[in-house]
């Protein structure tokens, strides 16, 4: 139990699950992701020294960092997401106060819900309260993508952390990766509700193909440049696209990689539409297309994660089934009759067990803030 008294405060940031708009935020498009109620809390006081000490509800270890040495803790186990969003703040003039952090996170690890957004941001975030600082929750995502790309070696886009900072209860954030424009879209599913399911194969950006694939995009992106004034793939419609790719001499999987991201993006325009005149039908059907788009063009579900989707979208409750995140492992998210959740889980798991032999994690989650401070 955590003694929430022996705190000053209690900062959390939320994880988040992608509604749709896979592999496109580092592509210049849009996307309508929302937070989650699986969140990472750091419960946190000042000290009086010039350290850092880090601790967690889940593992034993403790580490103490030096305020004047954070650029040198990269390669330490555990601490190097909170070391580097200190560094990072520090670098960009903020205070770093000597604290002692308690680290408790519900959000799992592995499972494309971004931990490590949630991590990065509540630290963030904690370090900004503490100094006494008015919340700046966009430049705390841009400072944790910084610590994601510096420190943890992921060349990721700015979703993940944007909506764990910036997330609205109830609402999905249409998100222009680009430009950091955003509209926040209700969730309103009437009969319907997500369901979060974890296929359990174990996942590791750094280790997996994520990069590999960014790079394949930017690979298009040059070829395409060459025929059209664009500056990123999202500039692209679909028709367009495939006027250009028949001019264009292309270059292993690079192609399908582009249709991928070009197509993606017209789905989430779609997609923000449907939800905002209560189509959850129509945004049911683009789930299962973005899903096949993964699986076929951009290649990055796996049997596991394709298993799963495949059981969501055979159910007769089920309107809409993709794999969320990464991929590679972690989760889908599908849209689900509220009377067939149950049931649901219940035959989705046996047909999964069966083809792949372990049970998926279904998660009971609702659509949350993303920071959310208590004085303590």
């Amino acid at each position: 139990m955590i003694n929430e008294k022996e705190y000053m405060y209690k900062v959390s940031a939320a994880g988040r699950v992608n509604l749709i708009g896979e592999h496109v935020d580092y592509c210049g498009g849009k996307v309508l992701p929302a937070a989650l109620s699986l969140k990472n809390t750091v419960y946190v006081r000042p000290n009086g020294t010039d350290k850092i000490n880090l601790a967690w509800t889940d593992i034993p270890a403790r580490i103490t960092l030096d305020i004047g040495r954070l650029g040198e803790y990269r390669d330490v186990k555990y601490a190097n997401y909170p070391a580097g969003c200190a560094w990072l703040w520090q670098q960009a003039g903020h205070k770093i106060v000597g604290c002692d952090m308690l680290f408790d996170c519900t959000v799992p690890f592995g499972s494309g819900l971004s931990s490590s957004a949630a991590i990065e941001v509540s630290t963030l975030a904690a370090f900004s309260v503490l100094a006494g600082e008015e919340l700046d929750p966009v430049k705390i995502a841009l400072t944790a993508q910084q610590a994601e790309h510096e420190y943890a070696g992921v060349n990721c886009g700015i979703m993940d952390q944007y909506t764990s900072a910036c997330g609205k209860k109830d609402h999905a954030i249409l998100l222009d990766c680009k430009t950091l424009e955003r509209e926040y879209v209700p969730i309103l599913l009437g009969d319907y509700t997500l369901v979060i399911a974890n296929c359990n194969k174990p996942h590791n950006l750094v280790e997996s193909k994520y990069n590999d694939r960014r790079a394949e995009t930017e690979r298009a992106l040059e070829l395409l440049q060459t025929k059209a004034d664009i500056s990123c793939l999202a500039e692209l419609t679909p028709d367009v696209f495939e006027r250009l790719a028949e001019t264009i001499e292309w270059e292993g999987k690079v192609q399908d990689r582009a249709r991928h991201v070009v197509r993606e993006c017209d789905r989430v325009r779609r997609a923000a539409s449907a939800m905002k005149r209560g189509d959850v039908g129509a945004l049911g059907e683009l789930l299962n297309e973005s899903h096949a788009s993964l699986r076929d063009l951009y290649e990055v579900t796996g049997v596991e994660l394709d298993t799963l989707a495949a059981a969501a979208q055979a159910h007769p409750a089920c309107i809409g089934s993709r794999m969320t995140g990464a991929g590679f492992g972690g989760c889908t998210v599908s849209i689900v009759q509220k009377s067939g959740v149950e049931d649901f889980q219940a035959r989705v798991t046996a047909e999964y067990e069966k083809k792949i032999g372990y049970k998926p994690s279904f998660y009971d989650c609702t659509i949350e803030d993303g920071i959310i401070v208590e004085k303590l």
